[in-house]
């Protein structure tokens, strides 16, 4: 298995941050950027778990199942729903809001996966700098606003 993490700190409270990030649909308000569209399937709410969202991230529709959200803890575990939008299998994303003492917030963002060994320094980056990197930064510009 192989391990990408990522991680950042926010002017912001971890109550504020959280607030926007608990949202499993709502990617499409805070990176609209990147996402043009976001729903959830089946008529589930976005907090509950076995919720799949479904998104469009460029060209690419790609559908996420939620596996687990704790308010208490600030974080949710999701995977991707078959066919994955990428070569890797047995994906499982943390999203983790902590608060810092100075009244700002850190946040985590790590996923496990599995993937041709060849590809395993490929995929860890990737998913480091080219998803959670810029979805953080705009998550950044989209809570100084």
């Amino acid at each position: 298995m192989a391990r990408s993490y990522y991680s950042t700190v926010f002017e912001q409270d971890a109550a504020t941050v959280w607030a926007v990030v608990r949202d499993f649909n709502g990617l499409a308000t805070w990176w609209s950027a990147a996402v043009s569209e976001s729903r959830i399937e089946d008529g589930k709410a976005a907090d509950q778990v076995g919720a799949v969202r479904a998104f469009k991230l460029g060209e690419s529709t790609i559908r996420e199942r939620l596996l687990a959200l704790s308010d208490l803890d600030r974080s949710y575990s999701y995977e991707f729903v078959d066919p994955a939008p990428f070569p890797v299998v047995d994906y499982v994303a943390t999203l983790r809001v902590t608060p810092v003492s100075d009244g700002r917030s850190f946040l985590e963002y790590s996923v496990v996966f599995d993937c041709n060994e060849a590809e395993r320094g490929h995929w860890t980056s990737f998913f480091a700098t080219q998803v959670f990197d810029p979805a953080m930064k705009a998550l950044s510009e989209y809570l100084s606003q």
